[in-house]
């Protein structure tokens, strides 16, 4: 909880820096262009029993808009489709750990243990931050984005079980056991290449962290036990886009 206080009170912090220094010539200060860039992401525990084993390749694909609130400090956000995030955890303990979701097969309510679950998770995602960048040296200019949140929308969520031989399973669809919301923080750089005077190629890295947990807690084990974990997705994005 504390920890989403203080998201809020920079969103709104940074949100008021930002319209005090308007003077709408947005023909000036506001950008936009879009992106499509690869990730690699993989989900981690707070429980010793359940770790990750394996990592997702994916892509995000959307709008990037940035507002100059002065000459090389910006407020950055914009909208994306972020395709088959998530990864894999082996749970030493088995049990039911899909219960919400309506399973291929009876048998994958009572997994056994050491199985792996693979997460395939599409989300919309607004971001939202802070950049600063160089003054320009020839056509390059350098950039940091510290710090950077994003709120992730579910859409979907498949699940693979692999490790059982008999219940292996890919693709069941457990949109069910998994939590609507995903809020992450991260930082990236990266260089912006000026190919004229309104355009602009972007390319740099981010790395995000979760903060919330991505499954639902209505898990239990094979002694019976709640499976309470807090599973969060980390991710690494190779971001490649335009601005305008």
């Amino acid at each position: 909880m504390k920890k989403i206080v203080l998201i809020l009170t920079f969103f709104s912090v940074m949100t008021t820096i930002g319209f005090s220094q308007l003077d709408f010539d947005f023909d000036k200060e506001l950008r936009l262009g879009f992106q499509l860039s690869p990730s690699f992401s993989w989900m981690t525990t707070d429980d010793n029993l359940i770790n990750g084993n394996g990592t997702n390749l994916g892509l995000k694909l959307g709008m990037m808009s940035e507002y100059y609130f002065r000459e090389n400090y910006a407020i950055v956000s914009g909208l994306n489709f972020a395709f088959n995030q998530g990864g894999t955890l082996r749970h030493e303990q088995g049990g039911n750990f899909w219960p919400k979701s309506e399973l291929s097969d009876l048998a994958l309510n009572e997994l056994p243990d050491g199985v792996n679950l693979k997460y395939h998770i599409q989300y919309l995602e607004i971001p939202f931050g802070l950049k600063m960048r160089t003054r320009e040296f020839g056509y390059l200019r350098y950039f940091a984005e510290i710090p950077l949140f994003s709120l992730g929308f579910k859409l979907q969520a498949r699940g693979d079980v692999e490790g059982t031989s008999s219940l292996d399973r890919e693709r069941e669809n457990i949109t069910e056991d998994v939590n609507l919301f995903n809020l992450t923080w991260g930082f990236g750089g990266g260089i912006q290449y000026a190919l004229s005077e309104n355009t602009a190629l972007i390319a740099g890295i981010i790395y995000r962290q979760g903060f919330t947990d991505v499954t639902d807690d209505a898990a239990l084990k094979a002694d019976m036990t709640r499976e309470n974990s807090k599973a969060t997705i980390n991710s690494i994005t190779i971001r490649f886009g335009f601005l305008f």
